[in-house]
């Protein structure tokens, strides 16, 4: 194991975020007293549940893996239920715990599951995926998908703590990779420029999971998202800003079928609201191209259907930060200044979304 780096995340609940190889002890150390912990996890990574599941039996800790659907085929309430029957059978109680190992729908229903498992027990999700690492795990916001749209229900629990091991990166695809960068890019135009410079500047070696500078991106996108929900768990003020870009992402994702990977869409959604704040007079010009820029040295989508935005349009109506029937979006009035543009007209939401539509 090398260095650890633990980032704190404050708040009514703290606990750290632990960043460095070989951390699957650690869970351990962060769920004392548990005679029983579920290891929830996909099928492509049975052979890390299954490791971690050996270390706990030989702590004295009954593993129960419990398999669930990959990516967001996982987040259903069907699929919950599930779960919750395999923690019954086993005779959870209050001081056992919930593990989730994988990227981030994975870990957003392991949540889940122990946020409602007796109203609440602890958890730890051991992310594997950089998506997972920058966003999905840090933050207690846990949640399954519907038929209405993503993440519409959920529930706020934090984590006991989050595992952030990099080998896990290694043999993650490089779309997968570049897809994670798009959440790490948004936390560079939200509040952490030098995120934006070190992308730009050397766009091989930020895709490259075995060094220093991915190390260094993926700590300080960490502490962004750590600095906001720290003082706003519940999503009520501050912590909107994390969504830039994500009510068209959301929306694209739906359209989908949730089949694209959120980054890509988050890409895609962090055009948008750049065009979208540069329309409403609220964006120099240089940084909303920036976000074009930025993006498609990734390698990530820039645009999408022309022919959706009737479904987009839809889809963006039943987002979480609407208000009745007021959209609400979070924008840029200059690099790392978000704020929230409200209740715009319909006309230069089409607008914005011609400057990224494609046949």
């Amino acid at each position: 194991m090398d260095e650890v780096t633990r980032i704190p995340v404050g708040g009514e609940r703290p606990y750290d975020v632990l960043v460095g190889r070989g951390l699957l002890e650690e869970p351990l150390r962060l769920l004392p007293g548990a005679d029983r912990v579920a290891v929830l996890h996909a099928a492509p990574l049975k052979g890390l549940a299954d490791t971690l599941a050996t270390r706990l039996q030989a702590a004295g800790v009954a593993p129960l893996l419990v398999e669930v659907p990959d990516a967001e085929a996982g987040k259903r309430i069907d699929v919950a239920a599930d779960c919750w029957d395999r923690l019954g059978a086993a005779g959870f109680t209050r001081t056992d715990a919930v593990v989730g190992v994988g990227g981030g729908a994975v870990t957003d229903l392991a949540g889940f599951v122990a946020a409602c498992w007796l109203r609440g027990v602890r958890w730890v999700p051991v992310a594997t995926s950089l998506l997972g690492m920058v966003d999905a795990a840090v933050g207690g916001k846990t949640g399954i998908n519907t038929a209405a749209g993503k993440n519409l229900v959920g529930a706020f629990h934090p984590p006991a703590g989050v595992v952030c091991d990099l080998a896990t990166l290694d043999s993650l695809p490089p779309a997968d990779l570049a897809a994670g960068m798009a959440e790490v890019v948004k936390c560079g135009f939200i509040a952490d420029p030098v995120i934006l410079d070190l992308v730009e500047r050397d766009r091989a070696a930020a895709l490259d999971p075995t060094g220093a500078v991915a190390r260094e991106l993926i700590e300080r996108a960490i502490r962004v998202k750590a600095a906001v929900v720290a003082g706003d768990l519940r999503e009520s003020g501050v912590r909107e800003v994390l969504n830039y870009g994500h009510t068209l992402a959301h929306a694209i994702e739906k359209a989908e079928g949730f089949r694209w990977r959120h980054g890509d869409a988050v890409a895609v959604g962090l055009v948008y609201a750049a065009s979208l704040a540069r329309l409403a007079g609220r964006l120099d010009a240089a940084t909303a191209d920036r976000h074009r820029a930025a993006v498609a040295a990734l390698g990530l989508p820039t645009g999408y259907r022309a022919d959706a935005w009737p479904e987009l349009l839809a889809a963006m109506r039943v987002d979480k930060k609407a208000r009745g029937s007021t959209l609400r979006f979070v924008v840029l009035d200059g690099l790392a200044r978000p704020a929230i543009l409200e209740g715009p007209d319909d006309a230069l939401l089409r607008a914005a979304y011609d400057e990224v539509a494609q046949p």
